[in-house]
């Protein structure tokens, strides 16, 4: 009889692309398994580019007041009969769904009190989410785990009016976190040194960064706007044609890096890339405490050299 996987990743972005590693070990290792993952809807086209997984679920993430919609979901994740659950979320939520299904409950492999194979590393909240996920999936017996990887991952540019050579630019961030974003200005500064370059700067980012996008096409002339335009497997594409990618430390960079483009990453005292980072072939990081104190020289020096 075909076994039942389900894995758990709820979001947030990068984190969900750094679990790219994790979810192809699981595939190798319950080859004739059929596999489900349960994610949220932003992430749901991603997921399924992937080719990992045979199904998608979405959670809706109930409040815990929510009685009926939290029965409606402890029945579908019941109804599911799985045999062992990955929960790569680890957070309070998925530690709660480990109670949604009652007994018997499946195999899981996660930080739930009384589950089957616990993470049991008393250092795991310092460790970064790459190793910190393959230590997990070691104590559930996947010893195996490649690098996060988002190279086979394809999609339909033919809509965008790209250039030969172009840099990626990501300087937005989420909303709710401006002090993770390098100034606007000196994005069109970088900008600026990109064309003397022979280079075209595109410039990409979510609905919720147009205002930067406009920003940067009024002030800078010869600069691809697709802020807002893109899906998340569009970005890996258009990553994967780019010359480098510079950008904030946001979700769209993490997609840059694991689907192969060389990349400069800015952050602040805001998170710590020790445990954080992108992962990916050639990846740089520049930290300040404030990001109005990065100068566009140090940016430009770092972007040159891995340009090399």
């Amino acid at each position: 009889m075909t076994s039942r996987v389900l894995v758990i990743r709820l979001g947030a972005l990068g984190d969900l692309v750094l679990s790219s590693g994790p979810f192809r070990a699981i595939r190798e290792h319950h080859r004739d398994a059929r596999i489900t993952l349960l994610t949220t809807k932003p992430y749901e086209s991603l997921a399924r580019a992937g080719g990992w997984f045979d199904e998608v679920w979405l959670d809706d993430k109930p409040r815990w007041w929510q009685v009926s919609v939290l029965r409606d979901l402890s029945r579908r994740l019941k109804s599911g009969a799985f045999d062992r659950v990955y929960d790569l979320q680890t957070s309070d939520r998925s530690c709660g769904y480990f109670r949604l299904f009652g007994r018997p409950r499946p195999e899981w492999s996660g930080i739930a009190r009384g589950c089957s194979h616990p993470q049991a590393n008393p250092d795991r909240d310092r460790m970064h989410t790459v190793e910190r996920q393959a230590d997990q999936l070691a104590m559930a017996g996947i010893t195996d785990v490649p690098p996060p990887d988002l190279s086979m991952v394809r999609a339909d540019l033919s809509t965008f009016d790209l250039p030969d050579r172009f840099v990626m630019l990501v300087s937005g961030s989420a909303p709710h976190r401006p002090d993770k974003r390098w100034p606007v200005d000196r994005y069109g500064d970088l900008c600026e040194r990109l064309r003397g370059s022979g280079l075209t700067p595109v410039v990409i980012g979510g609905p919720a960064e147009r205002e930067i996008g406009r920003r940067l096409s009024e002030t800078q002339r010869g600069i691809v706007d697709l802020v807002g335009q893109t899906s998340f497997e569009q970005i890996a594409m258009l990553a994967q044609k780019a010359a480098v990618a510079v950008g904030n430390d946001t979700g769209p960079m993490h997609i840059a890096a694991t689907a192969g483009c060389p990349s400069v990453v800015l952050f602040s005292q805001a998170s710590d890339p020790l445990l954080t980072a992108p992962r990916g072939r050639l990846v740089k990081v520049l930290q300040r405490d404030r990001l109005e104190d990065l100068s566009v020289d140090e940016v430009a020096h770092v972007m040159n050299g891995v340009l090399a």
